[in-house]
């Protein structure tokens, strides 16, 4: 097994994560009611394809991540996992600037397909509202050495993440016809 990373403290990892989700939270949804408007010489909407094919590898990340562990190979499982949290920061910056920059775009669709569209996308933004935090305690609990906890954390939290990291890409090829 893996060695602790960091030293257990759990008041103070209970703080920081609930801080740093919420910031997180309020910032996207403070920023989202914001458009900017200035001319950056290309396309805004090259932000929102960044998100799609961010997501997109980390959805493969999230999938080798759990091979590496059913494997019981934990050095690349816990690399293939942090590459996840790194680029989920990248993804972050990508998706406010797409928001701050492009607006809102209406889904131009009907019929089955809105449905289709308005469900994928109401489950999509209600999961990655609520999955930070429980992927930075599952991570905490790994970075801890708990992996009995961290195992039973991650058996929520996993799909969890990998439904939002494919459903973006989902929700990217079906609002990406409506951009203007």
């Amino acid at each position: 097994m893996l060695q602790a990373v960091i030293q257990k403290n759990d008041k103070q990892a209970r703080l920081l994560i609930g801080v740093f989700s919420f910031v997180v939270f309020a910032a996207v949804v403070l920023l989202s009611k914001f458009k900017l408007t200035v001319d950056l010489g290309f396309n805004v909407h090259v932000f929102a394809t960044i998100n799609a094919i961010i997501n997109s590898i980390i959805a493969v990340l999230l999938v080798a991540a759990l091979i590496a562990v059913k494997n019981k190979n934990y050095e690349l499982h816990k690399k293939f996992m942090f590459t996840s949290l790194i680029l989920s920061i990248l993804f972050l910056v990508s998706y406010i600037a797409h928001h701050l920059l492009a607006g809102e775009t209406k889904f131009g669709g009907t019929g089955a397909i809105k449905i289709i569209y308005l469900i994928i996308l109401f489950t999509h933004i209600f999961l990655a509202a609520i999955i930070l935090p429980f992927i930075l305690y599952t991570t905490y609990r790994a970075m801890t050495a708990e992996f009995a906890a961290h195992k039973k954390l991650a058996k929520y939290t996993w799909p969890l993440w990998f439904y939002v990291a494919v459903t973006g890409p989902i929700v990217y090829i079906l609002i990406s016809p409506y951009y203007q």
